[in-house]
């Protein structure tokens, strides 16, 4: 396979490196404030969030479309000893249903189509964390990062509750984190505005 399909990139790349253990510090920061029963991670690498939510005792499911980095999270939730659904699926084709997430954690992930099945998986007052990269001007390779305002774009049907990009974006500063929540009957408007 070529260095273009992403399943074979993304496995190289697990397959050289050690992930990080601990969660994301957007998930970190707000784990002691999430509710529910159900969790997604999206993109889950070596399973730092998909783990630390596990043992916050949702049930979770994360999704990664390369076996070597489900391989790492496997044997890292066996060593935590939790319980987690590791499945090897391209989030760009999966269904994810609707209103079935009570937590959904993205990080290191860019695509607004997914986003969009994302956002009507979540349950009503379920939250989504999603922390990416923004495009590095002048960088015409980066195919992969949003642009400025592009992922609060994507979520105005949710509620957001925390937004940050950087003031300036550089190589070592441009990571864009939401936090946001799905809408229901209480907060005085639609609940499936996402559908």
């Amino acid at each position: 396979m070529s260095s273009n399909d992403p399943r074979e990139r993304w496995n190289e790349r697990y397959r050289d490196a050690d992930p990080p253990t601990e969660p994301t510090p957007l998930v970190e920061q707000y784990r002691d404030r999430l509710e529910g029963e159900t969790a997604l991670d999206v993109a889950t690498g070596g399973g730092r969030n998909a783990i630390a939510l596990a043992e916050d005792g949702f049930a979770v499911e994360a999704i990664d479309i390369a076996e070597a980095g489900l391989e790492v999270a496997r044997e890292r939730a066996a060593e935590r000893g939790v319980d987690v659904t590791f499945v090897r699926a391209d989030a760009e084709t999966r269904s994810f249903g609707v209103d079935r997430y009570d937590v959904i954690s993205v990080s290191h992930y860019y695509s607004l189509e997914t986003l969009a099945k994302l956002t009507r998986a979540l349950s009503p007052g379920g939250t989504l964390l999603y922390e990416h990269d923004l495009r590095v001007p002048g960088d015409e390779t980066d195919r992969f990062g949003f642009y400025p305002n592009d992922l609060l774009r994507s979520c105005l049907d949710l509620r957001i509750v925390h937004y940050e990009e950087p003031f300036r974006v550089t190589d070592e500063e441009s990571g864009v984190r939401l936090v946001a929540r799905a809408p229901t009957a209480v907060d005085g408007g639609p609940t499936d505005s996402r559908t």
